[in-house]
């Protein structure tokens, strides 16, 4: 059986307390993100112990109960039209492609534009990309985030799951360093478990590598 790993916001929270000195590409502790991933931490702890539901639904409590208004009726799909659109023009010719299902948004970013070969660090030259999409989800922030880690078939079971899981929370640490509220997010990593292309080709492994980020509308239910 396929592993799974799952690390929610307060795990995340504290996972950001790490920088990259840009110079010496060194990883070190950051005083100033130090402090506001305990807080966070703090506060997703704190909702986590109001709600007992689990996954989206938790989130959906942590989130409401911090007055983030829930989306209701047909205001659901405009506000998912809207933020589909501006993600479309802030991504053409990035290489990550944005797909609706339903009310939700899906961006896949393929492993080679957002990292180098078995590396979980993000490229620099992917830092803007990311920054736009920051910026779409910091304005429509009445939305869960959830980055999925995936990979090909290459290597061991364990090797993949660690791989897809360190990936999929640099990229959640990116966009929380960016200003999105940690509480918003939860992590998954896959490993190989599952593919969307077959693995005896090597485009088909290429399309198997990716990072995932799937919007949710915020609502009551």
């Amino acid at each position: 059986m396929k592993k799974l790993a799952v690390i929610t916001v307060a795990s995340l929270a504290m996972t950001a307390c790490v920088t990259t000195d840009p110079y010496t590409g060194q990883q070190k502790a950051s005083n100033t993100a130090l402090g506001t991933g305990l807080g966070a931490a703090a506060g997703a702890l704190g909702g986590l112990i109001v709600g007992e539901a689990t996954g989206a639904d938790t989130r959906k409590s942590v989130l409401l109960g911090a007055g983030i208004g829930a989306l209701t009726g047909g205001g659901i799909g405009l506000y998912m039209d809207q933020q589909e659109a501006e993600l479309r023009a802030q991504l053409q010719g990035s290489g990550v492609s944005v797909t609706r299902v339903g009310n939700n948004i899906v961006l896949n970013m393929p492993s080679n534009v957002t990292f180098d070969t078995d590396q979980d660090t993000i490229r620099p030259e992917f830092h803007q990309v990311l920054s736009s999409v920051s910026l779409v989800l910091k304005k429509f922030n009445r939305t869960l985030v959830d980055v999925y880690g995936h990979t090909d078939s290459d290597g061991s079971d364990e090797y993949n799951f660690g791989l897809s899981q360190r990936r999929a929370t640099s990229v959640a640490n990116f966009l929380s360093f960016s200003g999105i509220d940690s509480r918003r997010f939860v992590i998954r990593g896959y490993g190989e478990s599952q593919p969307i292309a077959s693995n005896a080709t090597a485009a088909g492994k290429a399309a198997n590598r990716r990072v995932e980020i799937q919007i949710t509308p915020l609502t009551g239910a």
